[in-house]
């Protein structure tokens, strides 16, 4: 099948190469000349034969509405956009009528695998029509891995970044149980091997995941982890996932406390506990510690 891949970053282009080995006729666009088969979107619609599949795989907010509102005026009735990166579902509704107006279908797809989806595929999560899915169904299929699984059509248009939000909601809070046993072992006098223990976890017990594996890996390259420092971004599917838990009534108390663990790494110094410190003083005579100016002492009342 031939289809348009815009965006061959580290996603995008193993996605793309991952589709060649697989026998798919790939073309490609990127703002980078190294790895671009055209120079422009137009090229791109211009190589592809209609009716045209064109996969995107951009940074989610308006790189992706930009792209998507030039090639709405290159396409044709007809054509298909399956949007491949993490937007907002509420976005994808907004998107799919517009396009419809002109005659263009449009598929969301969230996908995960990260750096490794080359060589162990991908998890294709699709939200659209019966039809539009059916039609790009040699490409998910390609994208999966090999020994089968790793693909729904969950339902109609944001259905598909629906249920990757709620995915990535999931690994932030699986990643918190992971951070906070590994300080745990590591702050206590009980332990004397937390890198092996994590390692002895991978085989035969609940807790095993690609997940495990991975911090075993990074563990191996840093046993005490002295060259990361503990600071912690977000894409935005935690928020997106709080909010809907919101909206529908849900308790998610442990992907809302795994999303505002990450705030808590992003200040040297947190505010709201230089607060408790303060009342713990006042009420208990706690001690506080000194600022890094030397202008709080430690004190009893």
């Amino acid at each position: 099948m031939q289809l348009g891949m815009v965006g061959l970053g580290k996603m995008g282009g193993n996605m793309a190469q991952r589709l060649r080995d697989k026998g798919h006729d790939v073309v490609g666009f990127d703002f980078d000349p190294a790895v671009r088969d055209v120079d422009s979107l137009s090229g791109l619609v211009e190589r592809l034969s209609a009716p045209r599949v064109i996969w995107l795989m951009v940074p989610a907010g308006e790189p992706t509405a930009a792209t998507i509102t030039e090639l709405a005026g290159l396409l044709e009735p007809g054509d298909l956009i399956i949007e491949g990166g993490n937007s907002h579902y509420v976005d994808d509704r907004h998107r799919a009528e517009q396009l419809g107006q002109r005659g263009i279908g449009y598929v969301d797809a969230g996908v995960s695998g990260g750096v490794w989806g080359r060589q162990n595929g991908y998890g294709i999560m699709v939200g659209g029509t019966a039809e539009n899915v059916a039609r790009a169904e040699s490409i998910f299929e390609a994208l999966t891995p090999d020994g089968g699984g790793g693909y729904v059509h969950a339902g109609g248009v944001g259905a598909g970044h629906f249920v990757k939000m709620v995915h990535n909601g999931i690994e932030y809070g699986m990643m918190q149980a992971f951070a906070e046993g590994y300080e745990l072992m590591a702050a206590s006098d009980v332990v004397d091997d937390v890198p092996g223990t994590f390692a002895s976890w991978r085989e035969g017990t609940v807790v095993r995941s690609w997940l495990l594996d991975l911090l075993v890996r990074a563990l191996e390259e840093d046993p005490d982890l002295d060259r990361i420092r503990g600071y912690a971004q977000d894409s935005g599917e935690g928020r997106w996932t709080v909010q809907a838990a919101v909206d529908h009534a849900v308790p998610a108390p442990v992907i809302t406390s795994a999303l505002f663990a990450r705030f808590a790494s992003r200040q040297e110094d947190s505010p709201a506990m230089k607060v408790i410190a303060a009342l713990r003083n006042q009420f208990g005579g706690h001690a506080v510690t000194e600022a890094a100016d030397g202008s709080v002492q430690d004190s009893q009342s």
